[in-house]
């Protein structure tokens, strides 16, 4: 036997034997066109294809995987719509004189690495779907069928990546599980993986040997075992049916309060990164969205989203949730997260650098057009608006007064807003240690694990020699989140998680014991986490 480790981006275990998936890789060459009409005319008429083929896809996915994972395709289709992302191609292809499939290509590189470094992992992850969408024009440029199942009895999966499109494409009934190198917990394809139930690691080293070798991927603890002996497959294959059971028992949670055993109620909320991602709220059945990324109206234009742009995405959101409490934070974008149009320096140290309400506080303009969006939305639903990067009292204080200032010059315009929660992310040091006072000027706090581990451990969590360092569960973490919960239910304000950590269900027993009052997850994670909560019962 031996073993490998990876990263769970979905529990189950399958068993069976292994195939090596390589993609065939599409060479691109360079080449100097004369005639730069005729190349835009076939990019155009390849674009026109590729939306054809997502618009199949989705329909497989409709069928075969359900709204949820469908829904990628309408993603990738409005990708392929972007102004950016056309101009980009339509401008090399004019000013370069190449050929269309070169600019395509160069095109989705150019955006997937722009998406892969910055530091969220939400939108880390979009970088692949970027460059499914290249390869799919691509491929109708060179009339190319993109991918091809080639393995003919079920099998568990190997591969270095793998595209939402590659995945959907696989015949579902062959598919025991996904072992991938790269990817991420936030993928469009974890994403489908988690909707499909297909048991899914990444981290694997995808190596050709292990074609055809018997295995069993382990996918609660991270493990992938290959040529498992008589014991371990017993063991395993016990663990599967009582899997299968409760996978099926979880849907009877739908409906349900999430409440502790002596009663205590959670709140059990969701994380999201756009309007669309709305429908797997709802499908998930969270009792909320407790962190609405808002940066995806900046990231996605050329220019600053309007306030009417930006107050018709959160009323959209407002009025699906149905009276259901919306959590958006505001703009957190930054050095790291470069957006050519808001002209920041390049930085030595971004992820301590000028971001999120740093420069809100500094761009008042951005700001306030941002907050009257909100206000302007607050009538559709149950709002609250949460900001990021908090270091000091003085910030809030400040915030609350341009709040107050735009809420002024609302009423003076006669237009109408609703009543508003604010609340703050607990996600730096400075912030735990403030919280008492802090917790006197809101009425929640919100703490992002992610970025409160990185700052209190030192650890830049983009550098991979330190991965091994990073331990989200380390006791001075843990000592921090506690105080939070202290001195925020000292003053009345209610403590909430929405990092990763959140998910965990290792842990949700500790944060239920902490007296935590809100677990905001993934969607796929939240019946998991109704399950862990509605079994424990809190210590006294």
């Amino acid at each position: 036997m031996k073993n490998y480790s990876g990263k769970s981006i979905y529990n189950g275990i399958a068993i069976g034997k292994i195939f090596y998936y390589e993609k065939e890789e599409q060479v691109i060459k360079r080449e100097q066109i004369e005639d730069e009409n005729k190349e835009i005319i076939r990019f155009r008429q390849a674009k026109e294809q590729a939306l054809r083929e997502l618009q199949e896809l989705y329909q497989k996915a409709l069928k075969e995987a359900g709204e949820e994972s469908a829904a990628i395709f309408e993603v990738h289709a409005m990708m392929l719509e972007d102004e950016d992302y056309i101009d980009s191609v339509l401008n090399m292809i004019s000013q370069e004189k190449v050929n269309a499939e070169y600019a395509v290509n160069q095109t989705g590189e150019n955006f997937s690495k722009m998406f892969a470094e910055l530091e969220d992992e939400y939108f880390k992850a979009r970088a692949i779907d970027i460059k499914d969408i290249s390869e799919r024009i691509v491929s109708c440029l060179l009339k190319k069928q993109v991918n091809k199942d080639t393995w003919t009895e079920p099998a568990i999966i190997l591969a270095k990546d793998l595209s939402p499109s590659e995945t959907v494409q696989m015949d579902k009934s062959r598919i025991l599980g996904f072992l991938t190198e790269l990817g991420s917990v936030n993928s469009h394809t974890a994403i489908l993986a988690r909707t499909m139930n297909i048991p899914a690691l990444t981290g694997i080293p995808a190596v050709s040997e292990l074609n055809g070798k018997m295995a069993v991927l382990d996918g609660y603890s991270g493990t992938l075992i290959i040529e498992p002996d008589d014991e371990v497959l017993s063991e395993m294959r016990k663990k599967q049916q009582e899997d299968i059971e409760s996978s099926r028992s979880l849907q009877k949670l739908k409906g349900q309060e999430t409440k502790t055993l002596d009663g205590r109620k959670i709140n059990l909320y969701a994380n999201i990164g756009s309007v669309e991602d709305v429908s797997k709220v709802l499908e998930n059945d969270a009792e909320g969205i407790g962190l609405f990324r808002s940066e995806f109206l900046y990231l996605e234009k050329n220019t600053f989203p309007t306030e009417e742009e930006q107050f018709n995405a959160y009323r959209s959101v407002l009025e699906k949730m149905d009276g259901k409490k919306v959590i958006i934070r505001t703009l957190d974008i930054g050095a790291d997260k470069q957006i050519d149009y808001f002209n920041l320096e390049k930085e030595e140290n971004p992820a301590m650098g000028y971001r999120a309400i740093r420069i809100c506080l500094d761009r008042t303009d951005i700001f306030k057009t941002q907050l009257r969006a909100l206000l302007r939305a607050s009538v559709y639903g149950n709002l609250a608006v949460m900001y990021p990067m908090i270091i000091s009292v003085e910030e809030v204080r400040q915030i609350k007064i341009i709040v107050s200032e735009v809420q002024k010059e609302l009423t003076e315009q006669g237009i109408a807003y609703g009543e508003i929660e604010q609340g703050i992310m607990i996600e730096t040091p400075a912030a735990v240690m403030e919280s008492d006072v802090l917790a006197q000027e809101v009425s929640f706090f919100s703490i992002g694990t992610n970025d409160l581990t990185q700052y209190t451990l030192a650890i830049d969590r983009q550098n991979p020699k330190l991965d091994a360092l990073y331990d989200a569960c380390h006791p001075a973490v843990l000592k921090m989140i506690q105080m939070v919960i202290n001195n925020g239910h000292k003053e009345g304000c209610w403590v909430g998680i929405c990092g990763e950590l959140g998910a965990d269900l290792t842990m949700t027993e500790t944060f239920i014991n902490m007296g935590i009052d809100e677990l905001s997850v993934s969607s796929p994670f939240i019946l998991p986490v109704r399950n862990a909560v509605n079994n424990i019962r809190k210590q006294i």
